[in-house]
């Protein structure tokens, strides 16, 4: 009951504050295509499952592919998670334990996992335990830092003149939303959609970069940040999410899938991309479906080898780090996530460190997983629509005395 009123309270301040667009924290790590719903629960679960506790004690026996994993490869993103996390009481003692761990003994490492932690089963509200899973990436795009030639799209710096309330201060229980508009005629209204940005010069002089491809700068605000390679300065440089327009993100692929130009099945990143190759009369009518446009700042690609920062702050470790929902599940913990690979029903069960967030991802059982850098990477998040469950890994409490 308390989810469903703080959301009634939250769409009514939208209202109350003129219909000024209103969205959540941080960047919208979207899926790149619909998505079907669940046909039928997860193995073992009763169709009609109970609400209970999101998070239950378990035991490290019963997740599939846990004695299989080598935790090894997660050990670096536990790590990144810890300097967050070790400022919190429960943490102190595994993150500062974790320095003196022998980071290439795979014994030692399955060892201070389970001898530190508890596993609990994660369940949505509605008492299910299955869950959408999604993928994203970071893109490489080419580009330049003056408009020329085949550079011709814009990347925005986030304006200065787009006001952004953090509802927080007023309401502590709507934390994590925000109301975004600007000042027009005395009144604050909402700011442009991608449609009205697209057909005026509200953003002139805004452009942080320019790119060869307007598909390409459209899938790149999906993920929320990508490396830009500059054909006149030859550098590569990481673009990084900055702010978004308040607008809520609608879906370009559900959209051609309601219109009949494709199947669902169809309907990956890589679908969308040849359907709009095929119809460059119809390019513009595509993107403005969606109303959210996505701004962006620079940053120094000082380690290639590194992922951009998630909502947690530290960097994103390829096939190790996911984005959740942090009402559910907390920001910076462990997530054994069962799952399958893209288009597959091999298994993918591994260790994660919940280092992001996404205003799409919403829900328990819920997870974006973090492919990594490049084409290849694309190609897996591109067609990534499965079923997962997942298991949060929590720091045991000291035994009573």
């Amino acid at each position: 009951m308390l989810f469903k009123r703080l959301s009634l309270l939250g769409s009514a301040l939208c209202v109350v504050f003129g219909m000024i667009s209103c969205t959540t924290l941080g960047p919208e790590k979207k899926p790149m295509a619909p998505v079907p719903a669940p046909t039928a629960p997860a193995p073992g679960v009763p169709a009609t499952a109970k609400p209970g506790p999101v998070l239950r004690p378990a035991a490290f026996a019963a997740m599939p592919g846990w004695d299989k994993d080598d935790l090894r490869e997660a050990w670096p993103a536990f790590i990144n998670s810890c300097e967050v996390l070790v400022k919190k009481a429960e943490w102190k003692e595994p993150c500062t334990i974790a320095r003196n761990v022998d980071a290439t003994s795979a014994k030692a490492v399955r060892t201070f996992f389970e001898a530190f932690f508890v596993p609990h089963r994660v369940f949505n509200p509605d008492g299910s335990d299955n869950g959408l899973v999604t993928g994203y990436y970071e893109p490489l795009l080419t580009g330049a830092r003056k408009r020329g030639g085949l550079y011709q799209t814009p990347l925005y710096r986030a304006p200065a003149d787009m006001l952004t309330i953090d509802l927080a201060g007023v309401y502590p229980e709507l934390k994590g939303m925000r109301l975004r508009g600007r000042v027009a005629g005395g009144k604050v209204v909402p700011y442009p959609s991608r449609a009205e940005i697209a057909r005026s010069n509200t953003l002139s002089g805004n452009e942080l970069l320019w790119v060869d491809s307007p598909i390409d700068a459209f899938f790149l605000q999906v993920q929320g940040s990508g490396r830009v390679q500059l054909a006149d300065t030859r550098e590569t440089v990481r673009v990084a999410y900055a702010d978004q327009n308040g607008h809520p993100y609608k879906s370009i692929g559900r959209y051609l899938v309601d219109k009949g130009e494709m199947t669902l099945d169809q309907a990956s990143a890589q679908g969308i991309k040849t359907w709009y190759a095929a119809n460059p009369g119809r390019q513009q009518e595509l993107l403005n479906v969606n109303p959210s446009v996505v701004f962006f700042k620079e940053e120094k690609l000082t380690d290639p080898a590194k992922g951009p920062k998630g909502a947690l702050g530290v960097p994103l470790t390829a096939q190790r780090s996911i984005a959740v929902d942090a009402q559910f599940v907390p920001l910076g913990v462990p997530v054994f996530l069962a799952t399958t690979q893209p288009n597959s029903e091999t298994p993918l069960q591994r260790l994660m460190m919940a280092q992001d967030t996404g205003g799409a991802i919403r829900n328990a059982v819920r997870a974006d997983y973090f492919w990594g850098f490049g084409a290849e990477a694309g190609e897996k998040a591109g067609r990534m629509k499965q079923r997962g469950i997942m298991w949060v890994l929590l720091p045991k409490l000291p035994a009573a005395q």
